[in-house]
Formats: C-alpha cells, structure tokens, sequence
C-alpha cells in the first residue's frame, strides 16, 4: 500500500485561508461571512463529518472581519468542533421547531457586523443556502440594520487554488482508484450482471483504501452506452459491449473523479478508434494546461478532436473543477475564461459520439503546476482495455 499524506490540516493552513478570506472581505466592503454549506464551513474550520447527510440541523459558522471563524451549531458537534482549530463555539439543542439556532447565530453576527454593516453569503451557481427560506427571511428581519448580501465569491476563489497539502490528498484518492481499476477484470466479464459489477466495484474502491463511495456511474452496451450518469441495471454484460465506470472517491474528504472505458471481449473498430480519439483530445489539452492559458482553450482543444464538424455536445462541458466537491468551480466550457493558475485542480473529460444515440467519455484528473499541468490519475494509452 502506497503512504498515505498526513490526514487533516495544520492550524496554520486554516488560518492562511482565514486570512486570506479577510483580505478580500475588506476589498468587498464586507464585515463577516455567513457559511451554511458542507464545503464551505470545512474549509476554514476542517469540520469533517458525513452527519450532513440528515438535512434536519442547520449548522452555521462566520468568518468575522478579523479574529478567528465562530461556530453556531447543533450541540450534537460540539464535541467534533472542539476537535478543530475554532475556540468559538455556540450550540442549541436541534431541532428546534420554535428557534432553530437563527436567535443564536443573530445575535453573534451582531457582535462582528456593525450597524450599517454587511455580511456576504455564497449566492453564486454551485451555492446554496442550506437552511429553511422562513429561516432566511427571520435571519434578516433579525439583522434590519444590516445587509445580507453575495459573498463576492471569495470562498469560490480561494478554494479553486489547491495548497500542496490539498493535492496530495486528491493525488492520493486518484491513486485508490487507479488500483481499483487495474483489478476490474477480477469482477467483470461476459454474463456477470451490470449492477453486480457497481457493488464489486465499490468494494474495490474501499478496499483499497476509500473512506466512501459517494458517487459512481456508468453504462454498458453494444458499441457505445447511451449517457454517463445512470444507475446500473441488472442486465449482464455481453460480449461486444462497451463498460464504463465513473467514480468519485474520497479519501479525507477529498474526492478523484475519473472513469475508465473497457471492452467486453475484443473492441470493435468503431470502439478503438473512438477510444484513440478520447486518448489524444485528453492529451491536446493536457499539453496546454499552464499559466497563460484559459479554461476555454481546453474546451477547444478537446472539441477540436472529438467534435471536428461543430456539433452541439450534449454534456455541455468538457470538464471540472475538483476537489471537496465531486464537481467544482470552474467548468471546462467555450464560454468560461477563467484564467489558469497554478494550484487548480481539473478534470479533462472529452467524449465522442458514435451514432445511434451511443457516445464514450474519458476522463483524467491534473493539477496545474508554474509551468503545466501533472497528472493526478494515472494516464491511459490508446488501446481500450478488454476483458
């Protein structure tokens, strides 16, 4: 087994993300920010739980103007909080049906935005509020005095720049992965059902070292599969048929997501010349991924090679952002020109289409670097692998 990165976080790397985010608080004109969403409070506290999966408590914290992030939360986390580098932490009994902790969490955003003041709220696409909209509009009659507004992006800007210690945990699920493709031939073969060949999978994944499976999709069919996102059914794979597999695996509340295409028995000519041109639209971009480049230029990379004609694709984008989040900020479309910086970590994920309503996509994950991209998930060569 491969070493595994230190799990969790030095206090100084949360507490460079809190400055950082104070920095731009104060461009913005802002006096604290309000964090509602899994991600976000994870990222400047490292409160990491899969208790978010209920959606019965909200859970609160402010990043105020100066000082360190307070916690206004269930008391159910107190004890996890604690374990964290935030000293401030205020609880209530949850739920609550009269006062589900907004009296609490009113009167400390009282104490850190003044009369007059502003606190900024994540209202851009990828964000959401997590608490009840009734919960909202009494936040706000609480605080009349002063403006809930957007959180001009900050926390999206500052998580879309990985430090090392980021990286490594995203290189090491990428790496779980890896092995746990390399061994799909010990489960999946000509009769063996689709949805059997997921839950062998999954295992895989965790036996290799996943903490979970959150997410995995995929097809199978003659020639090509019909999408990338459905569930699998109890059908067997027959020779001729194309598999996919698409994970994404966390490891330390990171997560890799690639896929890998395989052949039930030998490839048609179709299927191998549909796979060489996946293999080198990944590439195309791959060797542009530096400074200096935007995130479009690898959109037209990719669509240059699988999309010669112009044809409208389907899946709208080519790629992602990733990182806490399965899929992150930005996405690898013709209208996106996010400047690349070293730090970002992206999926590249071309895909082809075969006719017949049958398509393929392959997907890598890199990190770009000063002077161009590495990659994170072991790179696949041309030749589709059989089983």
């Amino acid at each position: 087994m491969i070493q595994a990165p230190a799990r969790g976080f030095p206090t100084s790397e949360f507490q460079t993300r809190t400055a950082t985010a104070q920095r731009l608080m104060a461009q913005a004109g802002l006096s604290a920010l309000l964090l509602t969403a899994e991600p976000e409070v994870r990222y400047y506290t490292g409160f990491l739980t899969r208790f978010w999966e209920s959606p019965t408590r909200p859970w609160f914290v402010i990043v105020p103007a100066s000082g360190t992030p307070i916690a206004v939360i269930p008391s159910i986390g107190a004890h996890l909080m604690r374990q964290t580098w935030v000293a401030d932490i205020r609880t209530w009994q949850a739920p609550d049906y009269v006062d589900d902790g907004i009296g609490l969490l009113a009167d400390a955003l009282r104490e850190v935005v003044p009369v007059g003041g502003a606190f900024g709220m994540a209202d851009q696409m990828e964000s959401h509020a997590r608490m009840p909209r009734a919960d909202l509009q009494r936040l706000q009659t609480l605080l009349g005095d002063r403006t809930l507004a957007g959180d001009a992006q900050i926390t999206r800007r500052l998580r879309m720049i990985k430090s090392t210690n980021e990286v490594a945990k995203i290189e090491h699920a990428a790496g779980i992965a890896d092995r746990a493709f390399d061994r799909v031939d010990e489960f999946a073969r000509a009769g063996a059902p689709l949805s059997q060949v997921f839950r062998s999978f999954q295992a895989m994944c965790l036996m290799e070292g996943a903490d979970w499976v959150p997410y995995l999709a995929g097809g199978a069919d003659a020639g090509g599969y019909g999408d990338v996102i459905s569930p699998a059914s109890d059908d067997p794979l027959q020779t001729g048929d194309v598999l996919m597999l698409d994970t994404g695996l966390v490891w330390d509340g990171y997560f890799c997501d690639f896929d890998r295409n395989f052949s039930i028995g030998p490839a048609a000519m179709a299927v191998q010349t549909a796979h060489d041109r996946l293999i080198d639209a990944t590439h195309a971009a791959f060797e542009i991924a530096k400074p200096g480049a935007v995130i479009s230029d690898l959109f037209h990379a990719m669509n240059a090679v699988t999309n010669p004609d112009g044809a409208v694709q389907d899946a709208g984008r080519l790629g992602h952002g990733l990182g806490m989040q399965l899929t992150e900020w930005p996405s690898i479309i013709a209208a996106d020109h996010t400047p690349l910086e070293a730090g970002m970590v992206l999926t590249l994920e071309p895909c082809v289409d075969l006719g017949n309503g049958k398509i393929m996509v392959h997907e890598e994950n890199i990190v770009i670097g000063a002077n161009g991209a590495t990659y994170l998930s072991t790179p696949q060569d041309s030749s589709i692998r059989t089983l």
